[in-house]
C-alpha cells in the first residue's frame, strides 16, 4: 500500500469511527429524552420551573414544580418522602396513594399545581409527634400484615381514607373500599385482617 494510500484508508477508518460515535451520542441522547420524559421530567427545552408552596403533613413547603409534575414525582424526588410509592405510575396498582383534604388519591395521576391550597398527608405523616403509631399502622404490626410491603403505604393511606367515611366497616365492605390498591404478593386476606385490626384500634380509641 503506498503512502497516499494508507493516510486515505487511515482517513476513511477516523470518518467511520467519527460517524459511529456521533450516532451513539444521538442515540443516547434521544434515549435520555424518552427516560426524562416517562419519569415526568422533561429536560431542559426552556421550560421553567415555578416556586409554589403545598400543604403537605400539615407543613407548608416551598418547592419547584414544573408544570407537568405529578404529585408523586413531587413528593418522593423533591421533598424526600419516598414513603409514597410509584408502582404502575399509571394509576392502576394504588401504591402512590395518598391522602387529598382527607380523600384517597392516586398521587402518580395527579399534578402538583392542582393541589395547592389544598391539604395533603402521606405515611410519614400518619404517626403522633411523639412516635405512636396510627392504630391503621399498629394494626399490622400487630398482625404482620404484608410480606414484601412495597405496597403497604399505599394500603395504609386507603384505608384510612376510607375509615374517615365508616368506621365500623365489615370485611366485605373494607375489601370493596380498598379494592383500588393491588398486592403482588397476593395475600389479601391478610392484609384484610391486619386493616380490620386497625380499625378496631381506631374504635378503641388507640390512635391519633
Amino acid at each position: 500500500m503506498t503512502g497516499e494510500n494508507c493516510r486515505n484508508a487511515v482517513s476513511r477508518r477516523a470518518f467511520i469511527k467519527g460517524v459511529i460515535a456521533g450516532g451513539a451520542a444521538v442515540a443516547s441522547a434521544n434515549y435520555l429524552f424518552r427516560a426524562s420524559t416517562f419519569l415526568g421530567q422533561a429536560p431542559n427545552v426552556g421550560i421553567g420551573e415555578r416556586l409554589i408552596a403545598i400543604n403537605v403533613n400539615g407543613q407548608q413547603r416551598r418547592v419547584d414544580v414544573m408544570k407537568q409534575e405529578t404529585l408523586a414525582w413531587t413528593l418522593r424526588y423533591k421533598l424526600g418522602l419516598t414513603g409514597t410509592k410509584l408502582g404502575c405510575d399509571r394509576a392502576e396498582c394504588g401504591a402512590c396513594t395518598v391522602l387529598v383534604d382527607d380523600v384517597p388519591h392516586y398521587s402518580c395521576s395527579m399534578l402538583t399545581h392542582t393541589v395547592r391550597n389544598r391539604k395533603i398527608l402521606t405515611i410519614e405523616g400518619l404517626a403522633a409527634s411523639d412516635g405512636t403509631l396510627h392504630p391503621v399502622q399498629q394494626g399490622i404490626i400487630d398482625e404482620q400484615g404484608f410480606q414484601c410491603a412495597f405496597c403497604m403505604s399505599g394500603f395504609i393511606m386507603s384505608t384510612v381514607g376510607f375509615l374517615k367515611t365508616n368506621p365500623n366497616p365489615t370485611r366485605t365492605e373494607l375489601a370493596h373500599g380498598i379494592s383500588g390498591n393491588l398486592c403482588r404478593c397476593q395475600d389479601y386476606d391478610k392484609i384484610l385482617t391486619a386493616m380490620m385490626h386497625g380499625a378496631e384500634n381506631m374504635r378503641k380509641g388507640n390512635g391519633v
